[in-house]
């Protein structure tokens, strides 16, 4: 990594639906490391867009996590009652409606009645088929989710840590992406763009598999004509994975750093389960250590 590189800010970006596990961890650390590396503030964002899944007892389990790992953050909440009170994004969704409705201005937007089940049996592998993108349903009614109209040969330029800028095109999961849902609330696509311009992120790091999700943002944030988004930089590192290859999940209960305190687990017996999961022969007894297995320029 470039020693000269220097940033203004980067987040982590923790969703409250369900116990963090090791993989949150990995990313969190991660995000710290190229942080101080850097110079940036790292922002707590903690995304709670979707109310029906969060639950105040996965928000204290982020503020539990952190300071039990010692993992630091500069700004944004520090317990669940100034979280509520000023950094939930239930505070910011005029910023959000007003993206919604540029996008809308502009005409850049579809009306969708499909269902997600609708969507799966129509298209190969649930790529969107662009079953409603013709039919000039209206935006005003009821029930009907707004899908942004993509350019599916549109070239997209990611500028990455190493200094490279690759070039590609929107993935086909991510063809004619929705922003904003069927019960009237922004999608997080465009909440996630919306946070970074507003808190002024200039570093996104995430896991691989959300590299479509950083493809999509960068398309959404071209769509609004929001050019400092488009010259982020950003850095996927690797997954955890399940011993039969699939990624950690919140919803499935893997590996949470909840249970693992209830075992009595130290800081250090996390970071070596992680170090260890990556495939490193050596154990990790700190976040320096592990980072440093990583990538040793950190």
């Amino acid at each position: 990594m470039d020693e000269q590189l220097i940033f203004k800010k980067t987040r982590i970006a923790p969703t409250p639906s369900g116990y963090l596990h090791l993989g949150n961890v990995l990313s969190f650390v991660i995000t710290a490391a190229l942080a101080a590396k850097t110079g940036a503030r790292v922002l707590l964002r903690i995304d709670d867009f979707d109310r029906e899944r969060t639950n105040k007892l996965y928000t204290q389990d982020i503020f539990d996590t952190l300071n039990f790992l010692e993992i630091p953050w500069d700004e944004g909440p520090r317990n669940v009652m100034e979280f509520e009170r000023e950094y939930s994004q239930a505070h910011r969704m005029d910023l959000y409606r007003k993206a919604l409705q540029q996008l809308k201005e502009d005409g850049q937007l579809f009306a969708c009645t499909c269902s997600r089940a609708q969507v799966v049996t129509a298209g190969a592998e649930s790529v969107y088929p662009g079953t409603c993108r013709d039919k000039n349903i209206s935006l005003g009614i009821g029930n009907v989710s707004w899908r942004l109209n993509t350019d599916h040969t549109k070239e997209l330029y990611v500028k990455t840590l190493g200094g490279a800028t690759k070039k590609t095109i929107l993935p086909a999961p991510m063809h004619d992406f929705i922003v904003r849902r069927k019960d009237g609330f922004p999608a997080y696509q465009l909440i996630s763009v919306v946070d970074d311009i507003h808190f002024r992120v200039d570093l996104v790091v995430r896991g691989d598999d959300l590299w479509p999700s950083t493809l999509a943002q960068l398309y959404l944030a071209s769509a609004l004509g929001a050019h400092s988004f488009l010259h982020n930089t950003f850095y996927h590192h690797p997954l955890l994975t399940t011993a039969a290859g699939q990624k950690l999940s919140k919803s499935e209960g893997d590996t949470s750093v909840h249970d693992l305190r209830r075992q009595h687990k130290k800081p250090a017996d996390i970071y070596a389960l992680i170090s260890g999961m990556l495939g490193f022969k050596d154990q990790a007894g700190n976040s320096r250590e592990l980072v440093a297995m990583i990538d040793p320029s950190f």
